[in-house]
């Protein structure tokens, strides 16, 4: 019984990591979209939804900036051609910047 609270708590910490969004979850719910700049946005905002933002972003800037750098190219140029693919690649539903900047859906 002296155990019990302490396994507790950890498999509900263990089990709020599987309650996580994830960018799937975000993108099929359109919370996020995809911009011409190579980064995320948010559409419909919650702290959840901005924590992930930032989070993936940042990770796209470190890729981007190690791409860049092994190719003598700039991060935005980089950054701009890996939006080209993740628009094209987006699916059905989710939402994206066009090149004027106006959101659309898929």
């Amino acid at each position: 019984m002296k155990y019990t609270l302490p396994a507790l708590l950890v498999s509900l910490l263990l089990s709020f990591n599987a309650w996580a969004m994830t960018l799937q979850d975000a993108k099929n719910n359109a919370l996020v979209g995809e911009q011409i700049n190579g980064y995320l946005a948010v559409i419909t905002s919650s702290a959840e939804v901005e924590a992930l933002v930032t989070e993936i972003n940042a990770k796209r800037l470190q890729h981007y900036q190690r791409i860049a750098q092994k190719n003598g190219l700039s991060t935005a140029s980089v950054a701009k051609l890996a939006a080209e693919k993740a628009i094209e690649a987006a699916n059905t539903g989710h939402i994206y910047q066009d090149k004027k900047g106006m959101w659309q859906t898929k």
